[in-house]
């Protein structure tokens, strides 16, 4: 199975902000072969509608993979409203004609308030599907990628559907929860030489920790010398997927609340072997604590 990470983004310019990182299992660790802006894709560019849809027919045209991106497949069960989540992704754009509407209307339901989904608070994430900062990656998300993919049944989006050979499966991952059950979350995205430097230890603690292999020389040059961390998130999201694919592989039991809110997958920080035996030892299926 190959392995990607995608460090989403929602931006009108997402081709440069949008990084993919792709790599395979070797010796029970993940080696890294590749990481490029969504730009580079095959037919994408920088505009968001061009790259998102490249994006979706990448994913698509993989056979025998697993991705991990990071942003809300879902959202808190009110919002659903006792539909089936299938439906509710069919049915986003007509309900959401725009990203504002879509944040009004949840705030709408929510009294102003941010709800978050049972997932967001045991993985930490910092915001609620339609926070300010986040809620027109979560609406291109949904509306440009996950829909498209339900409505061909071209992949399988995890826990909300049952993973199926021969099909790409998607996880919903982030970056700084994996980083937090590392433990070692340092400030690293900006252009000062220190953060550059802390990127360069985030990925030696992956190395170390048996997750990761090292990067080759220009490839790890590319990571770290991306000033934004977009490019670093990728190669981590990529650590979490090759982990969370590994459990879902291995045992597929998501709850009835799952189903409708989905997951946040992280990884264990570990080799793989020893995420599995995790998941064996306490019973969970793929993702973190």
């Amino acid at each position: 199975m190959e392995i990607f990470g995608v460090d989403f983004s929602g931006a009108e310019a997402a081709g440069r902000a949008i990084w993919v990182a792709a790599g395979r299992f070797e010796y029970d660790s993940l080696y890294i072969e590749s990481c490029r802006p969504g730009a580079e894709l095959p037919g994408s560019g920088v505009g968001r509608a061009v790259c998102l849809a490249a994006l979706a027919r990448f994913i698509a045209q993989q056979k025998n993979a697993a991705f991990g991106l990071d942003f809300p497949f879902s959202l808190a069960a009110p919002f659903i409203g006792g539909m089936r989540w299938e439906d509710y992704v069919r049915n986003f754009a007509m309900r959401y004609p725009t990203a504002d509407a879509f944040r009004q209307a949840c705030r709408g339901v929510a009294g102003g308030r941010e709800l978050k989904r049972a997932t967001d608070r045991v993985s930490r994430v910092p915001f609620a599907a339609y926070n300010l900062r986040l809620y027109r990656q979560t609406y291109y998300g949904i509306r440009d990628l996950l829909a498209p993919l339900v409505q061909e049944e071209s992949a399988c989006i995890l826990p909300m559907q049952a993973p199926i050979e021969g099909k790409p499966w998607l996880f919903e991952i982030c970056p700084a929860s994996t980083l937090k059950a590392m433990r070692f979350y340092p400030s690293y995205k900006g252009r000062d030489p220190l953060l550059r430097e802390a990127r360069q230890r985030i990925l030696d603690e992956l190395v170390a920790r048996g997750a990761l292999m090292p990067l080759a020389a220009k490839l790890e040059e590319r990571v770290l010398d991306d000033p934004g961390g977009d490019a670093l998130d990728s190669v981590i999201a990529a650590v979490a997927t090759g982990q969370a694919a590994a459990l879902s592989a291995e045992s597929h039991r998501p709850s009835q609340l799952e189903r409708v809110e989905g997951r946040v997958y992280f990884a264990a920080t570990g080799t793989v072997k020893g995420a599995v035996q995790a998941g064996r030892d306490t019973g969970l299926p793929a993702g973190g604590p």
